[in-house]
Order: C-alpha cells, then sequence, then structure tokens
C-alpha cells in the first residue's frame, strides 16, 4: 500500500501540497521537487489501484535520533475514510524511530480535529514552545505545536528534535 513515490509523482503530489496547506507552509514548486535528491528525504505515497493516481503521500527526513514528517495530505476526494489514519500506521511500521510532525495549535475547530486525529493514530502534542522557522525565502515563521510518536519528548529529546529541525530542515541557525 505505502510506497516510496518517483520523481515522476511530483507533480501530483505537489498539487495535493498546493491545495492542502497555505502558502506559508510549503517551499515553491522548484524548491521543493529538488529535495528528492537529497539522502536524507522521501516521500512515501499510496495510489488508486486502477489510474495509478497519487491519492495520499506523506513526505519524511529520515535523521539519526527520529524521523520527522513535513507533509501529510490526503487528496480532497478520499479524505475522511480512514485513508490517513492507515498512511500513518504503515509508516509507523515501516520506520521504527521515534517520529515527529508540526501541527496549527489546537486554536481553531479543523486544527482541533486534526490534533485529535493524530492523538487517536498514536502522536503526542509536546506542551513545549515552538516557531516554526520560514520554510522558505518571503514565507513567515508560523508558531505550532510539535507532536512526537509513543509519548511526549521530554525537554531534552525535544530541544534536539527542534535543533534538527532548524539546522537540517529549516537551515535555520537560531534556537
Amino acid at each position: 500500500m505505502l510506497e516510496i513515490l518517483q520523481e515522476t509523482d511530483f507533480d501530483q503530489v505537489y498539487a495535493i501540497l498546493e491545495q492542502s496547506f497555505p502558502e506559508d507552509e510549503r517551499r515553491p514548486y522548484d524548491e521543493q521537487k529538488a529535495l528528492l535528491r537529497r539522502a536524507d528525504y522521501r516521500i512515501y505515497g499510496v495510489r488508486d489501484g486502477r489510474s495509478g493516481r497519487v491519492r495520499a503521500f506523506v513526505s519524511v527526513y529520515r535523521f539519526e535520533d527520529f524521523t520527522y514528517i513535513e507533509h501529510f495530505a490526503v487528496c480532497e476526494q478520499d479524505r475522511n475514510r480512514g485513508l490517513g489514519a492507515s498512511v500513518l500506521q504503515s509508516l509507523f511500521k515501516l520506520l521504527p524511530a521515534r517520529v515527529c510532525l508540526e501541527a496549527d495549535p489546537p486554536e481553531t475547530e479543523i486544527a482541533a480535529r486534526r490534533i485529535a486525529f493524530y492523538r487517536r493514530n498514536g502522536l503526542y502534542p509536546n506542551p513545549y514552545p515552538y516557531m516554526q522557522p520560514p520554510i522558505s525565502a518571503g514565507k513567515r515563521a508560523i508558531p505550532l505545536v510539535v507532536l512526537t510518536s509513543g509519548s511526549v519528548a521530554d525537554e531534552a529529546e525535544f530541544c534536539n528534535i527542534r535543533r534538527t529541525l532548524y539546522r537540517r530542515v529549516y537551515r535555520y541557525d537560531g534556537d
């Protein structure tokens, strides 16, 4: 079901990305596509069995101590059918290291529903403050919540996660 997607699938992935994430939470097309050349970056996806269309994807960075989900989205027409939960569970089996991701704070109904979905699927919101640096030139920094699989991270582990994301994903030296 979950497979590593190829560069030939990128246009479909980027179309889902554009429909699922606000502009400040995604890179321009060329910058996003360039990530495919990184050894620590992969995009996994689920295809429609008949058409081969990408129905859902999850882009990840595999680091030494954890895996970071940068983007996770299901095509609009395939949402609310259990596909997202299935993708996460498959990913957790495939990647045994701790998994983390960023999400909007539960300040709106949709953000609260998203956090509840992640909690049902084994991800725990961490209580530590976190600001996502700008993902690309001209983008804004965004206050987010970091969720981790298995349990809440202790403060030292959270600081390591934040430092790794800042330096290796966002190319940001602040802390």
